[in-house]
């Protein structure tokens, strides 16, 4: 079922509930009005018929207003019938149960079929009491009522039918901005990514939801460009060391060459091939980095012991790397040292800031300090290389970009981009400063294990 024939029914019923009790409530209220009115004349009949006996001694039939089939009967203490007039088939005997319900201050009121009585007991000033009961047909007032609820029922169809047109005509008018909406997401494709939604009224649901929308393609139009250009970057990366490899080979084909000669184009063609791998890795390691957080293996993993590692592993992969790790201040726990993360990924991550530190420094020094702010570790990576232009600086975590200056270092771009991303995946913090000539300073923040069990505690 549609939204709009939804809208129109519930409204349809909202309205038709409303009335119908609306109607009824009318119709209930005017039916105790009759009752009451009525009730009032039987009481005023029978207490002027019973005044007029005891007044005149008669009643004279000609005096008093006549109602449909009236009946006034007068009985004495002992229940014996002093007076009747009246309708002979409109008799309501006084029972003793019935005179007993009739006091003074209060009359009874009884209905039998279309018949209304009232019954009230009447004292004269010599002090005999009287039981007088007055019956009668409201045929005006019962018919009026009958007339009320045929116009309050063709009434209430009616409001049916009007609810019905006046609610399909609201929905169509409350739904037009959603066809506007459809008409203009269908109009976007990946051509023409940079459309956005367009909305009239702008303080309503419907504009969150454009706007809400419209922070969707944003994020889908950058990752859509950063794909592209991922993919253009890579293809290059990989489109050029394979031409240089066929470049070598067609070279070396043309003309008989000494085992020497052989060895060194070897040579020249497995360091492109190594090349190519440490690419497919880093691009794998990418890849991995942007898969679902789920797959992350948290463990908790103390900030020094993993340091030490990179340490020993890039001093026997660069012999002429020096990295000093030092304290700023000590914790004043040791499960300040502990944070939560993906072993492989943070090692690759700081794998990479200590690599490139040591890169890019004209000694390969690097310096790695480690502090201790609330409930995170703060590490800083600092070298004293060539430095990152202040224009570079924005892009340097986007994939495969490189500053003019580290273009004839080896490389390929994906490092800078991996560790920002897999960083952001434990929740920290990265950030770089660099001053040309200087060197450059890496600020690394990441939440200790403590402060991930204060957010359980709290949450």
């Amino acid at each position: 079922m549609k939204i709009r024939t939804r809208l129109t029914l519930l409204f349809v019923v909202l309205v038709a509930l409303i009335m119908l009790l609306f109607t009824v409530v009318i119709y209930f209220f005017y039916q105790q009005f009759r009752e009451q009115e009525f009730r009032q004349r039987l009481e005023e009949k029978a207490l002027t018929t019973i005044r007029l006996r005891e007044d005149v001694g008669e009643v004279p039939p000609n005096d008093l207003p006549v109602m449909n089939s009236e009946r006034v009967t007068i009985y004495n203490s002992q229940g014996l019938v002093l007076y009747s007039r009246g309708n002979r088939h409109n008799r309501i005997p006084a029972t003793p149960d019935l005179v007993r319900r009739i006091t003074p201050h209060q009359p009874y009121y009884l209905r039998l079929g279309d018949i209304e009585a009232v019954g009230v007991r009447y004292q004269n000033k010599r002090g005999k009491s009287y039981v007088v009961i007055a019956s009668g047909n409201d045929r005006y007032g019962l018919s009026k009522l009958d007339r009320l609820r045929e116009l309050l029922i063709y009434g209430w169809l009616m409001s049916l039918s009007i609810a019905g047109l006046a609610g399909y005509l609201f929905a169509t008018d409350a739904l037009r901005p959603v066809a506007e909406l459809i008409g203009q997401v269908n109009a976007i494709s990946a051509i023409n990514m940079h459309k956005r939604l367009r909305v009239g009224r702008q303080r309503d649901e419907l504009a969150d939801l454009a706007r809400t929308f419209n922070n969707l393609l944003s994020r889908l139009e950058e990752a859509f460009v950063s794909q592209k250009s991922f993919v253009s970057h890579a293809s290059h990366e990989l489109r050029t060391p394979l031409t240089v490899m066929m470049g070598q080979i067609e070279v070396t084909r043309l003309n008989h060459r000494s085992g020497p000669e052989y060895e060194t184009v070897l040579d020249s063609l497995l360091d492109e091939v190594q090349g190519m791998i440490r690419l497919v890795n880093g691009l794998l390691e990418l890849a991995q980095a942007n898969a679902n957080l789920t797959t992350l293996n948290h463990q908790p993993l103390r900030i020094d012991e993993l340091l030490w590692q990179v340490q020993s592993q890039l001093q026997q992969k660069k012999a002429d790397a020096h990295i000093d790790i030092d304290f700023v201040n000590f914790p004043d726990q040791e499960e300040d040292l502990v944070i939560l993360g993906d072993e492989s990924l943070l090692h690759t991550a700081l794998m990479n800031l200590i690599e490139n530190g040591c890169k890019y420094s004209s000694d390969q020094r690097v310096s790695v300090r480690i502090a201790f702010g609330p409930d995170e570790v703060i590490l800083t990576i600092s070298d004293n290389g060539q430095g990152i232009p202040p224009g570079d600086l924005p892009h340097i975590f986007e994939p495969f970009f490189r500053s003019e200056n580290a273009l004839p270092i080896q490389g390929h771009g994906i490092g800078l981009a991996l560790t920002k991303r897999v960083i952001d995946m434990h929740q920290g913090r990265l950030q770089v400063e660099s001053v040309l000539g200087r060197g450059t300073s890496v600020m690394l923040a990441l939440p200790t294990q403590r402060s991930g069990k204060t957010a359980e505690t709290v949450s």
